[in-house]
């Protein structure tokens, strides 16, 4: 048995779900292999989703800050991630040693990361192999959000890995190191009678268009109540259980719900941030994308134009989807989207990677 210790993002659930598609893959192509979760944020949907499996064990780590954003804002809070960031560096050394110990005492084959840093720094010292499945760094996310030369340990943490699985819209540098490999999108599977339960759930009637409306479980805005999109003619609204909206035509998924990516495949079009792992959801179930363009965003300025290049999105900016509304003009351009580029999801050629390096 191989066990691998894999290091998921402590930002939002994007990262958390990847990952989840990504073990389910690892546990079905291969009877031989132990995951170990290290990871706290979305840990509890972690167990909801991987919980019934025997090979997968949950450690509560904290692994990285990721984005602070500015109170009832999308834009970074550059001031906020800068005192966040030195705190988080000031005792990398123990937090280092720590994963070191650990993984020696576990026998651990492998270090798989999405996309901390630090555990790179561990397997170096321990002599196993690691890999980075991710689309960015948050050495690249932060360039323009702090001095470089702040960045230099972090720099130095990425540049210990051994392979490179790059994701879709990834910009990131070489690196120098042993291997990099290119896939597409990864997502988690759907099932089909689920999505169609939900259809008949939100439009019993099979008459209104389904809109997906998403900006991540980490944003909080008190304005989104007075949006005019809601008020669009012939239209239903799906979104997270944090956005505080109360309409009748607007659905909110259960906070015990997990299976998300059903609701995406469930709409007819899709408006969110360029977060990776819901665009990948709504790209591989071929939905139209409507996608909000963030200032000083290095992720989500590579995903928007990887997303323009393939034809696959339309962008706006904030004060844009403010004012909204989903007309029969705009759902037939959107539906253009469906005749660009084809994609597939990626998890089987991913997981064949991993395996290749294991074994």
């Amino acid at each position: 048995m191989k066990t691998i210790c894999y290091y998921i993002s402590d930002y939002g659930f994007g990262h958390a779900s990847r990952s989840v598609a990504i073990i389910r893959e690892l546990l079905a192509q291969s009877d031989e292999i132990k995951v170990i979760v290290c990871h706290s944020y979305a840990l509890a949907f972690m167990k909801e989703s991987l919980g019934h499996e025997g090979r997968v064990e949950f450690r509560e780590v904290s692994t990285d800050i990721g984005y602070i954003l500015k109170q009832n804002s999308l834009e970074p809070d550059v001031k906020g991630l800068n005192l966040a960031f030195h705190a988080y560096m000031e005792n990398m050394d123990d937090v280092v040693r720590v994963e070191v110990e650990f993984c020696r005492r576990r026998g651990v084959a492998a270090i798989l990361s999405d996309i901390v840093a630090f555990p790179f720094k561990a397997a170096k010292e321990l002599g196993i192999p690691s890999i980075r499945l991710s689309n960015f760094t948050w050495y690249t996310a932060y360039k323009q959000l702090m001095d470089e030369d702040r960045l230099e340990t972090l720099r130095g943490y990425y540049s210990l890995m051994d392979y490179h699985f790059s994701l879709a819209a990834s910009n990131e540098p070489s690196w120098g190191i042993r291997e990099n490999r290119g896939f597409g999108f990864v997502s988690r599977g759907c099932d089909q009678g689920a999505v169609e339960e939900l259809r008949r759930w939100m439009d019993p009637k099979g008459s209104k268009t389904i809109v997906y409306f998403g900006l991540g479980m980490k944003v909080f805005m008190d304005e989104l109540d007075g949006l005019a999109l809601w008020d669009s003619p012939n239209c239903c609204f799906v979104v997270s259980s944090n956005v505080a909206v109360r309409r009748e035509n607007v659905h909110r998924i259960p906070k015990f719900y997990t299976e998300s990516q059903h609701f995406v495949a469930a709409s007819d079009l899709v408006i969110t941030k360029a977060g990776w792992s819901t665009v990948a959801e709504a790209v591989n179930a071929n939905k139209p994308l409507v996608v909000l363009n963030r200032s000083h965003m290095e992720e989500d300025e590579n995903m928007i134009e990887f997303l323009k290049k393939y034809k696959r999105a339309e962008v706006m900016d904030w004060q844009e989807i403010r004012n909204l509304r989903i007309d029969q003009e705009l759902v037939g351009r959107l539906e253009e989207q469906k005749r660009a580029q084809a994609f597939v999801n990626e998890a089987s050629g991913i997981v064949g990677g991993i395996i290749e390096v294991l074994f």
